[in-house]
Protein backbone atom coordinates (compact mmCIF):
# COMPACT_ATOMS: atom_id res chain seq x y z
CA UNK A 1 0.00 0.00 0.00
CA UNK A 2 1.47 3.23 -0.97
CA UNK A 3 0.11 6.39 1.66
CA UNK A 4 -1.07 9.22 0.09
CA UNK A 5 1.37 12.66 -0.15
CA UNK A 6 0.31 16.07 -0.11
CA UNK A 7 2.79 18.46 0.06
CA UNK A 8 2.47 22.46 0.17
CA UNK A 9 5.39 24.35 -1.80
CA UNK A 10 4.51 28.07 -0.47
CA UNK A 11 7.57 29.02 -3.27
CA UNK A 12 8.38 32.69 -2.06
CA UNK A 13 5.85 33.69 0.15
CA UNK A 14 5.15 34.29 4.06
CA UNK A 15 7.26 35.93 6.61
CA UNK A 16 8.10 33.88 9.93
CA UNK A 17 5.21 35.16 11.53
CA UNK A 18 2.61 34.57 8.74
CA UNK A 19 4.37 31.03 8.25
CA UNK A 20 3.58 30.53 11.78
CA UNK A 21 0.22 32.10 12.00
CA UNK A 22 -0.52 29.11 8.86
CA UNK A 23 1.02 26.24 10.05
CA UNK A 24 -1.25 27.47 13.70
CA UNK A 25 -4.11 26.79 11.77
CA UNK A 26 -3.37 23.67 9.73
CA UNK A 27 -2.35 22.14 12.80
CA UNK A 28 -5.56 22.54 14.13
CA UNK A 29 -7.31 21.74 11.14
CA UNK A 30 -5.61 18.57 10.06
CA UNK A 31 -5.09 17.08 13.44
CA UNK A 32 -6.97 13.88 13.17
CA UNK A 33 -5.72 12.98 9.36
CA UNK A 34 -3.84 9.69 9.26
CA UNK A 35 -4.19 8.08 6.45
CA UNK A 36 -2.18 10.91 4.31
CA UNK A 37 1.12 12.37 4.77
CA UNK A 38 1.29 15.85 4.93
CA UNK A 39 4.37 18.21 4.18
CA UNK A 40 4.67 22.17 4.39
CA UNK A 41 7.37 23.68 2.42
CA UNK A 42 8.38 27.25 3.82
CA UNK A 43 11.04 29.61 2.86
CA UNK A 44 14.51 28.95 4.22
CA UNK A 45 13.90 31.87 6.77
CA UNK A 46 10.62 30.18 8.12
CA UNK A 47 11.74 26.54 8.47
CA UNK A 48 13.14 26.67 11.90
CA UNK A 49 9.58 28.53 13.34
CA UNK A 50 7.45 26.16 11.64
CA UNK A 51 9.14 23.22 12.78
CA UNK A 52 9.31 24.56 16.20
CA UNK A 53 5.68 25.42 16.12
CA UNK A 54 4.87 22.13 14.14
CA UNK A 55 6.68 19.86 16.88
CA UNK A 56 4.58 17.00 18.05
CA UNK A 57 1.89 17.20 15.12
CA UNK A 58 1.18 15.33 12.33
CA UNK A 59 2.44 17.64 9.49
CA UNK A 60 5.88 17.50 8.78
CA UNK A 61 8.56 20.05 7.01
CA UNK A 62 10.28 20.00 3.69
CA UNK A 63 12.79 22.40 2.39
CA UNK A 64 12.35 23.92 -1.74
CA UNK A 65 15.73 23.15 -2.46
CA UNK A 66 18.99 22.12 -0.93
CA UNK A 67 22.89 22.69 -2.26
CA UNK A 68 24.94 19.41 -2.86
CA UNK A 69 27.87 20.03 -1.11
CA UNK A 70 27.73 19.43 2.93
CA UNK A 71 30.00 22.58 3.59
CA UNK A 72 32.40 25.32 1.63
CA UNK A 73 32.87 28.53 -0.29
CA UNK A 74 29.03 28.42 -1.53
CA UNK A 75 27.84 31.40 -1.18
CA UNK A 76 24.26 31.78 -0.92
CA UNK A 77 23.66 28.16 -0.55
CA UNK A 78 21.92 25.67 2.16
CA UNK A 79 23.44 22.43 2.55
CA UNK A 80 21.69 18.89 3.63
CA UNK A 81 23.01 19.41 7.49
CA UNK A 82 22.18 22.79 7.77
CA UNK A 83 18.44 21.84 6.67
CA UNK A 84 18.41 18.28 9.31
CA UNK A 85 19.78 20.63 12.07
CA UNK A 86 16.32 22.32 11.79
CA UNK A 87 14.23 19.61 11.58
CA UNK A 88 13.38 19.49 7.91
CA UNK A 89 12.74 15.59 6.99
CA UNK A 90 11.83 16.20 2.84
CA UNK A 91 13.06 18.51 0.11
CA UNK A 92 12.08 19.59 -3.10
CA UNK A 93 14.46 18.99 -5.87
CA UNK A 94 14.46 20.03 -9.26
CA UNK A 95 11.21 22.11 -9.42
CA UNK A 96 10.35 23.78 -13.28
CA UNK A 97 11.41 27.03 -11.57
CA UNK A 98 14.69 26.08 -10.26
CA UNK A 99 15.62 24.72 -14.00
CA UNK A 100 13.93 27.97 -15.92
CA UNK A 101 15.18 30.45 -13.70
CA UNK A 102 18.51 28.95 -12.23
CA UNK A 103 19.81 26.84 -14.70
CA UNK A 104 19.70 23.17 -12.74
CA UNK A 105 19.68 20.27 -15.23
CA UNK A 106 19.31 16.82 -14.76
CA UNK A 107 23.00 16.27 -13.42
CA UNK A 108 22.35 18.92 -10.69
CA UNK A 109 18.98 17.51 -9.35
CA UNK A 110 21.15 14.15 -9.44
CA UNK A 111 23.75 15.49 -6.96
CA UNK A 112 20.68 17.07 -5.39
CA UNK A 113 19.49 13.81 -4.51
CA UNK A 114 22.30 11.93 -3.40
CA UNK A 115 22.84 14.64 -1.05
CA UNK A 116 19.97 14.33 0.56
CA UNK A 117 19.76 10.91 0.92
CA UNK A 118 23.08 10.71 2.28
CA UNK A 119 21.62 12.41 5.01
CA UNK A 120 18.57 10.85 5.11
CA UNK A 121 16.47 13.45 3.55
CA UNK A 122 13.49 12.43 1.66
CA UNK A 123 13.39 13.93 -1.53
CA UNK A 124 10.27 14.88 -3.89
CA UNK A 125 12.40 15.07 -7.40
CA UNK A 126 10.16 17.23 -10.09
CA UNK A 127 9.59 16.03 -13.64
CA UNK A 128 7.52 17.65 -16.27
CA UNK A 129 7.27 18.77 -19.88
CA UNK A 130 6.64 22.34 -21.11
CA UNK A 131 3.81 23.11 -23.35
CA UNK A 132 5.48 22.87 -26.36
CA UNK A 133 7.52 19.60 -25.78
CA UNK A 134 3.68 18.30 -24.76
CA UNK A 135 2.20 20.09 -28.64
CA UNK A 136 5.00 18.30 -29.92
CA UNK A 137 4.13 14.82 -28.40
CA UNK A 138 7.19 14.66 -26.69
CA UNK A 139 6.33 14.45 -23.15
CA UNK A 140 7.26 10.82 -23.02
CA UNK A 141 10.37 11.58 -24.44
CA UNK A 142 10.94 14.21 -21.75
CA UNK A 143 10.08 12.30 -18.52
CA UNK A 144 11.91 9.34 -19.81
CA UNK A 145 15.48 11.96 -19.90
CA UNK A 146 14.49 12.96 -16.63
CA UNK A 147 13.89 10.71 -14.75
CA UNK A 148 16.89 8.37 -16.38
CA UNK A 149 19.54 11.61 -15.83
CA UNK A 150 17.59 12.85 -12.21
CA UNK A 151 17.78 9.04 -11.03
CA UNK A 152 20.71 7.49 -12.09
CA UNK A 153 23.03 5.66 -9.86
CA UNK A 154 20.84 5.54 -6.78
CA UNK A 155 20.08 1.89 -5.49
CA UNK A 156 16.84 0.03 -5.22
CA UNK A 157 16.71 0.88 -1.62
CA UNK A 158 17.09 4.23 -2.21
CA UNK A 159 14.63 4.44 -4.80
CA UNK A 160 11.92 3.61 -2.87
CA UNK A 161 12.19 5.89 0.14
CA UNK A 162 11.78 9.07 -2.66
CA UNK A 163 9.24 10.59 -4.16
CA UNK A 164 8.37 11.62 -7.67
CA UNK A 165 6.16 14.36 -8.79
CA UNK A 166 4.79 14.74 -12.21
CA UNK A 167 4.65 18.50 -12.81
CA UNK A 168 3.42 19.42 -16.56
CA UNK A 169 4.99 22.99 -16.60
CA UNK A 170 2.20 24.15 -18.61
CA UNK A 171 -0.36 23.74 -15.66
CA UNK A 172 1.52 25.03 -12.73
CA UNK A 173 0.05 28.60 -11.79
CA UNK A 174 -1.93 28.54 -14.99
CA UNK A 175 -5.58 27.46 -14.00
CA UNK A 176 -4.51 24.89 -16.30
CA UNK A 177 -4.78 21.57 -15.23
CA UNK A 178 -4.34 18.16 -16.57
CA UNK A 179 -7.25 15.91 -17.14
CA UNK A 180 -7.02 13.18 -14.29
CA UNK A 181 -6.95 10.97 -17.35
CA UNK A 182 -3.87 12.60 -18.98
CA UNK A 183 -1.93 13.03 -15.75
CA UNK A 184 -2.63 9.01 -14.84
CA UNK A 185 -1.31 8.63 -18.27
CA UNK A 186 1.98 9.94 -17.26
CA UNK A 187 1.97 9.02 -13.80
CA UNK A 188 1.81 5.11 -15.45
CA UNK A 189 4.35 5.85 -17.58
CA UNK A 190 6.80 6.68 -14.99
CA UNK A 191 5.87 3.73 -13.39
CA UNK A 192 6.52 1.91 -15.95
CA UNK A 193 9.64 3.64 -16.40
CA UNK A 194 11.17 2.49 -13.12
CA UNK A 195 10.58 -1.28 -13.50
CA UNK A 196 12.41 -1.13 -16.42
CA UNK A 197 15.07 1.31 -14.63
CA UNK A 198 14.84 -1.04 -11.49
CA UNK A 199 12.52 -3.60 -10.99
CA UNK A 200 8.54 -4.22 -10.38
CA UNK A 201 9.01 -4.42 -6.56
CA UNK A 202 10.85 -0.74 -6.46
CA UNK A 203 8.36 1.21 -9.04
CA UNK A 204 5.33 -0.14 -7.09
CA UNK A 205 6.37 1.31 -3.66
CA UNK A 206 7.37 4.52 -5.00
CA UNK A 207 4.49 7.55 -4.69
CA UNK A 208 4.46 9.91 -7.45
CA UNK A 209 2.37 13.09 -6.71
CA UNK A 210 0.67 15.39 -9.17
CA UNK A 211 1.53 19.10 -9.23
CA UNK A 212 -0.17 21.65 -11.51
CA UNK A 213 -3.17 23.86 -10.29
CA UNK A 214 -4.27 21.21 -7.43
CA UNK A 215 -7.83 22.69 -5.84
CA UNK A 216 -10.13 21.36 -3.21
CA UNK A 217 -12.13 20.78 -6.56
CA UNK A 218 -10.35 18.69 -8.58
CA UNK A 219 -7.94 16.74 -6.23
CA UNK A 220 -10.69 13.93 -5.21
CA UNK A 221 -10.56 13.03 -9.23
CA UNK A 222 -7.01 12.91 -9.10
CA UNK A 223 -6.48 10.72 -6.30
CA UNK A 224 -8.84 8.46 -7.72
CA UNK A 225 -6.46 7.23 -10.16
CA UNK A 226 -4.80 4.17 -9.62
CA UNK A 227 -1.09 5.96 -10.10
CA UNK A 228 -1.59 9.08 -8.89
CA UNK A 229 -0.60 8.95 -5.08
CA UNK A 230 -1.22 12.47 -3.76
CA UNK A 231 -0.05 16.43 -4.76
CA UNK A 232 2.41 18.86 -5.02
CA UNK A 233 0.60 22.12 -4.20
CA UNK A 234 1.73 25.74 -5.19
CA UNK A 235 -1.06 28.36 -4.52
CA UNK A 236 -3.53 26.48 -2.88
CA UNK A 237 -1.27 25.60 -0.10
CA UNK A 238 -1.27 29.54 0.88
CA UNK A 239 -4.32 29.19 2.29
CA UNK A 240 -4.78 27.08 5.36
CA UNK A 241 -8.61 26.68 4.09
CA UNK A 242 -8.15 25.79 1.03
CA UNK A 243 -4.70 23.56 1.70
CA UNK A 244 -6.62 21.74 4.41
CA UNK A 245 -9.52 21.57 2.17
CA UNK A 246 -6.97 19.46 -0.20
CA UNK A 247 -5.98 17.04 2.13
CA UNK A 248 -9.12 16.24 3.55
CA UNK A 249 -10.90 15.78 0.60
CA UNK A 250 -7.97 13.35 -0.98
CA UNK A 251 -8.98 11.38 1.88
CA UNK A 252 -12.40 10.48 0.80
CA UNK A 253 -10.77 9.04 -2.38
CA UNK A 254 -7.81 7.47 -0.22
CA UNK A 255 -7.32 3.18 -1.52
CA UNK A 256 -5.53 0.35 -0.62
CA UNK A 257 -2.55 0.51 -3.51
CA UNK A 258 -0.56 -2.73 -4.21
Amino acid sequence: MRKPIIAGNWKLYKTSKEAIELVTLLKRDLCDVDTVDIVVCPVFTALSDVSDTLTESNIRVGAQNLYWEDAGAFTGEVSAPLLKELGVEYVIIGHSERRQFFGETNETVNKKMKAALRHQLIPIVCVGEVLKEREENKTFDVIRTQCEESLKGLSSEEMEGLIVAYEPVWAIGTGKTATPAQAQEVHHFIRQLLTKMFDEEVALKVRIQYGGSVKPENIAELMAEPDIDGALVGGASLKSESFAAIVINSCSKVQTRK
